[in-house]
């Protein structure tokens, strides 16, 4: 007993072969790492010296790294909460 197999089957078993570039590369995805890119040059650009106030201590830091922190912790809030939908 084979299994019939129709042109909707044969459209869903090549879609879960190995995926294309073309297939990655939604609009979502390039502008997200287009603003990623953004946002690290901006970082990277600002490099002087700063003081930051962290409740109670004075901190004084280089600029990029306190903007690459923010950053970083935004992205992790922004996962956990994009998991947290599905």
């Amino acid at each position: 007993m084979s299994p019939k197999t129709t042109t909707s089957d044969r459209g869903r078993a090549r879609a879960r072969g190995p995926r294309q570039w073309g297939d990655m590369l939604t609009p979502g995805r390039v502008t997200v790492g287009l603003l990623a890119v953004l946002a690290l040059v901006f970082i990277f650009e600002n490099t002087r010296t700063t003081r930051i106030r962290l409740l109670i201590p004075e901190v004084t830091m280089p600029l990029w790294l306190a903007l690459l922190g923010t950053a970083l912790i935004g992205a992790v809030c922004g996962a956990y909460f994009m998991k947290r939908r599905w």
